[in-house]
């Protein structure tokens, strides 16, 4: 592993990743995202979910544990799927900013600077999310996340084109617009959009797998962000913005 820095008592940069049954993938990935974490000369930390795996994936984040002190390695035991993995990552990480990618390798994570950097414009956004480009997946897989993304964003309104792409850059506060749900990967930018945040979207690279194979099959891929739909529907058609209140001076009593 390249060298990491030591923690730091507030990292500015918490990355979020699940793996499930990962070995053939996992330690490449996190040199990966170790190489391009450290360009960025501001602490960082990074949060790796392991979803109750079956495989040597625990052997292999409990090395790099070791080697960075950095990386907080957390279980989820007995397997309680993706979403579980990002949501309770999520609600365990520390920093002012907060990273989310698949543990599969398919994301690329020299990606991360440009959505930290989109984040940061002059006009910044709460939520920056990937646009996979050139998808490395099957094509009947393409075709029903074309479809169900053209659904999804008439029906919710968020105006996102893939929402599906579990790179995503975002504020800490913009956490306490996710409810826990099994799909929540896809509904993530609703949940903010929900919520009155800021949500943008910006192209991204895809690969495909290194090894090992794919958690989710195309029967879990259809039905289960229908029925997520019609609850999300209900939500954000009843949920209110969130606020930043502000006492003025004025307003004092006493």
């Amino acid at each position: 592993m390249p060298n990491a820095p030591a923690s730091a008592p507030q990292p500015d940069f918490s990355v979020v990743v699940p793996f499930f049954n990962e070995a053939a993938n996992a330690e490449s990935l996190l040199m990966e995202i170790t190489a391009v974490m450290v360009t960025l000369n501001r602490p960082f930390e990074v949060v790796m979910m392991d979803d109750g795996s079956s495989d040597s994936t625990p052997g292999v984040l409990g090395r790099v544990t070791q080697a960075c002190p950095n990386f907080r390695n957390l279980r989820l035991n007995p397997n309680r799927g993706q979403a579980s993995a990002v949501y309770h990552g999520l609600h365990q990480a520390t920093g002012s900013i907060l990273i989310t990618m698949d543990g599969d390798g398919q994301n690329d994570p020299a990606d991360i600077p440009a959505l930290l950097q989109r984040l940061e414009a002059a006009d910044a956004p709460d939520m920056v999310v990937g646009i996979r480009q050139n998808r490395q997946d099957s094509a009947l897989r393409r075709r029903i996340s074309k479809f169900a993304n053209a659904v999804r964003s008439r029906i919710l309104g968020d105006g996102m084109s893939d929402s599906g792409c579990a790179l995503k850059v975002f504020r800490r506060e913009v956490v306490q617009a996710m409810i826990p749900i099994r799909t929540l990967y896809s509904f993530m930018p609703a949940m903010a959009v929900a919520a009155g945040f800021r949500v943008v979207e910006v192209p991204v690279h895809h690969r495909a797998r290194r090894g090992g194979n794919s958690s989710y099959g195309l029967m879990v891929f259809l039905w289960r962000p229908v029925l997520d739909l019609l609850g999300m529907w209900w939500f954000t058609q009843r949920r209110f913005p969130q606020v930043r209140s502000r006492e003025w001076p004025e307003d004092r009593r006493g």
